[in-house]
C-alpha cells in the first residue's frame, strides 16, 4: 500500500458529484487538493466546504478542453503545493442530443466536438500537461482517468465513443508507463449510475456548441432508475483503494462482472452488439441474479 499523505492531487470537475466526492476523500486523507472546475461559483462553495473542515484545499478555475487552461491549472497547483502525485482526469458531460435520443448519424457536428473535446481529449491533454512533471520529479504517483460503463459496453452516440476512448488511452498509458520503469502508475473508472447532475451537463456546453439544448427526455431518464444509482462518497472511497493499492480497472457497481462477461462473449462468438438495459440491470440486481 502506498502513502499519498502530505502529496498533493489535482481533480477536474471536482465542483460537484464524484469530482468533489475524491477532493474530500483525497483532503480527508492528508493530501493537499487542488480542486479544478469550469464553474466558478460552484467550485468557489465547495473549496469552502471543505475549508470549513480545515482541509489544505484550493480552487482552480478551468476549461478542460483548452490545453493552454490545463497547462495554467498545472502552474497554479505547482506552485501553491510543489510537486503533484496524483491526478484524476474526470470532467465529463453529456448532451441530450446524445446517444438513445437521436441516431448516431443525426448528431450535430457541435455536439461531436463539445463531448469529445471535454471527454476525451480533456483526458488527454491531462495526461499531456502532468505527466511530464509527475514523472520528471521521481516520486511515486498515480493518474485517474473517468470513463463508464458506456466505456465498456456497446453504445451509440458521442458519449459512449468518449468513453471507450479514454478506457483505451488509460490502458496504453498504463502500459508505457509500466515500460517505461516509472513510478508513476494509472488507473480507470468505469461507473454505470452515479447520483451527480452529469445528466444536466447542458447547462455547461458553450455558444460556440450551440449553447444549452433542451433537457434529456423525461422517458430516456426515468429507464435509467436513478433510484439504483450509487453514491459519489463510495465512488471515492474505490478510487482512493485502486491509489494507494495501484489497482487499473475500478469497476464499483454489482453485476458489472456479468456485463464485461456478456461483451466478450459476443465477440468471441461473431455475435452482434447489445445495448445495456437499465432497467433489465435493475430487475435482476433486486432478483439477486448479479453479485
Amino acid at each position: 500500500m502506498r502513502d499519498f499523505s502530505n502529496s498533493t492531487a489535482v481533480v477536474t470537475g471536482a465542483a460537484s458529484g464524484m469530482g468533489y466526492a475524491f477532493a474530500e476523500r483525497f483532503a480527508a486523507e492528508g493530501m493537499n487538493v487542488v480542486l479544478a472546475d469550469i464553474e466558478a461559483d460552484a467550485l468557489k462553495a465547495a473549496v469552502t466546504r471543505l475549508e470549513q473542515e480545515e482541509r489544505s484545499v484550493v480552487g482552480i478555475e478551468v476549461n478542460t478542453m483548452q490545453r493552454e487552461s490545463i497547462e495554467s491549472l498545472r502552474d497554479q497547483a505547482i506552485e501553491r503545493f510543489g510537486n503533484i502525485h496524483v491526478l484524476c482526469n474526470n470532467a465529463g458531460v453529456t448532451s441530450s442530443e446524445d446517444g438513445g435520443a437521436r441516431n448516431l448519424w443525426e448528431i450535430p457536428r457541435s455536439t461531436w466536438d463539445w463531448v469529445l473535446g471535454v471527454n476525451f481529449y480533456g483526458v488527454l491533454y491531462g495526461i499531456q500537461t502532468f505527466l511530464p512533471h509527475m514523472v520528471e520529479h521521481g516520486e511515486p504517483g498515480h493518474v485517474v482517468n473517468t470513463s463508464s460503463v458506456g466505456g465498456i459496453v456497446a453504445g451509440s452516440g458521442a458519449y459512449s465513443v468518449s468513453k471507450h476512448g479514454v478506457l483505451s488511452l488509460s490502458e496504453g498509458l498504463y502500459l508505457d508507463l509500466r515500460a517505461s520503469g516509472s513510478s508513476i502508475s494509472a488507473s480507470v473508472l468505469c461507473p454505470g449510475l452515479v447520483n451527480t447532475n452529469l445528466i444536466n451537463a447542458e447547462r455547461n456546453r458553450p455558444d460556440r456548441f450551440g449553447g444549452p439544448t433542451e433537457p434529456a427526455d423525461e422517458g430516456f431518464v426515468a429507464e435509467m432508475n436513478w433510484q439504483d444509482a450509487m453514491d459519489p462518497s463510495n465512488v471515492a472511497s474505490l478510487v482512493w483503494d485502486a491509489v494507494v493499492n495501484d489497482t487499473f480497472y475500478i469497476l464499483p457497481h454489482p453485476g458489472f462482472d456479468e456485463i464485461v462477461k456478456d461483451r466478450v462473449d459476443r465477440i468471441l462468438s461473431r455475435g452482434a452488439p447489445a445495448q445495456l438495459d437499465f432497467a433489465d440491470l435493475a430487475r435482476r440486481r433486486e432478483a439477486g441474479e448479479l453479485v
